[in-house]
């Protein structure tokens, strides 16, 4: 397979889009931070079946880190990325500075309203911000017929999805299924951080979400009931701390006393100095 096209101004990268258009071929686009592994695979994979084309981002967005998170030891195996695009036979990969993407006197930022009240935004503030302002400017440099997001982070998918709606950016936006390692865990690029001892235990986010499918099908819709269930599982592990456990709206991010509709359940725990983040979605009809 021919390796992809590097492009890193935001200039360059919509001209190339733009060619790509005027050949009337259709562009799938894949945003990340980098640090691939399979579950982006899966997305590029997913894109290469729907498009015609193409491109995957690999940005290290600072403006998504708040100040206890250390952006400059977030990993950046550029040449490891780089083959993994060529393996999933990417065609190009914009790869920008910070600098070429924020201007130093920028005051324009994007803010979903309400759903990033919740969940990691709660935990997190300003993450969503910098997270729904990079995305934004993404898109439009990009200018893809659609756009593929893990549904690993749900609450993000969530946010893209209500952000492209509300500015008419023009693009689909296409939720694929988280992938999971043989032992359940959520595949992610922290996932390296974990001692052999942390891995075992990180198995807990999993089994609590499953623990919670099964109390659904046998009939529990108390929200409150779940989570202390919940809670308790993850809890048997020494080195778990529960960040958050909740159940939502899965439209909202709201949380819910009594569970009904479109519910997304989803929890995030620190594993030793690790933070996880996993999530499962189920409808239940009104009674």
């Amino acid at each position: 397979m021919p390796e992809p096209i590097v492009i890193d101004t935001p200039q360059a990268m919509t001209e190339w889009a733009v060619e790509v258009g005027r050949r009337d071929m259709t562009l799938g686009f894949v945003p990340t931070m980098g640090a691939l592994h399979e579950a982006h695979g899966s997305l590029i994979d997913r894109a290469k079946q729907e498009n015609d084309a193409v491109a995957v981002s690999i940005f290290v967005n600072p403006t998504q880190f708040g100040p206890s998170e250390d952006f400059a030891k977030y990993p950046r195996p550029f040449e490891a990325d780089l083959a993994l695009c060529e393996a999933h036979d990417v065609d190009a990969v914009f790869a920008p500075s910070p600098e070429a993407m924020y201007d130093r006197d920028m005051r324009t930022w994007v803010e979903v309203g309400g759903l990033a009240d919740n969940l990691c935004g709660l935990s997190r503030p300003g993450h969503f911000r910098g997270v729904a302002t990079v995305v934004a400017k993404l898109l439009s440099i990009v200018r893809p017929d659609r756009a593929y997001f893990g549904r690993k982070d749900a609450q993000q998918l969530r946010i893209v999805e209500v952000m492209v709606r509300d500015l008419n950016l023009g693009c689909e936006v296409v939720g694929c299924p988280i992938v999971r390692d043989p032992d359940g865990v959520a595949v992610s690029s922290r996932n390296r951080y974990l001692s052999v001892e942390e891995r075992r235990q990180a198995r807990c986010l999993n089994q609590a979400l499953q623990l919670c499918e099964r109390q659904v099908d046998g009939g529990e819709r108390n929200a409150i009931k779940l989570i202390e269930a919940m809670t308790n599982l993850v809890q048997e592990q020494p080195d778990a701390e529960v960040d958050y456990i909740a159940l939502v709206n899965a439209e909202t991010m709201q949380d819910l006393e009594i569970l009904e509709g479109h519910v997304l359940c989803a929890l995030a725990v620190k594993i030793g100095t690790t933070r996880l983040i996993d999530n499962t979605t189920f409808e239940i009809a009104p009674e």
